[in-house]
């Protein structure tokens, strides 16, 4: 059993930049792959970024050369930094975390971003 815990939403306005990170307890060690997503209010929960452990690290387009994922495969946190927000970037962000046979989801923290 694995728990996710993500923190570092907020408020910004359009522009600005904020980082999230996501706890696994006890970690990552043994995922098939592990990343972002986010849920806005009415929409459907989307892929923002993940990294398998072989890697590459793939991108959503819509968030592509404006956030990063990174972290340590095999170790506890996994980030995403996020620069040049857009108010349509407004959602719940949740971390996950993925085995053969299972998936794993942090609570989720809310980004807001103003125009």
């Amino acid at each position: 059993q694995v728990q996710l815990v993500e923190s570092g939403g907020g408020f910004v306005q359009a522009g600005g930049s904020l980082k999230l990170s996501c706890e696994a307890s006890p970690n990552f060690a043994g995922a098939a792959s592990l990343g972002w997503y986010r849920q806005a209010p009415g929409q459907e929960r989307e892929e923002v970024a993940r990294i398998g452990m072989q890697g590459p690290i793939s991108y959503a387009d819509y968030v592509k050369c404006r956030f990063t994922l990174s972290g340590e495969p095999g170790k506890k946190w996994l980030y995403l930094t996020m620069s040049n927000l857009k108010p349509e970037d407004t959602a719940v962000y949740y971390c996950t975390l993925n085995f053969p046979g299972s998936s794993y989801w942090g609570q989720g923290t809310q980004v807001t971003v103003s125009s």
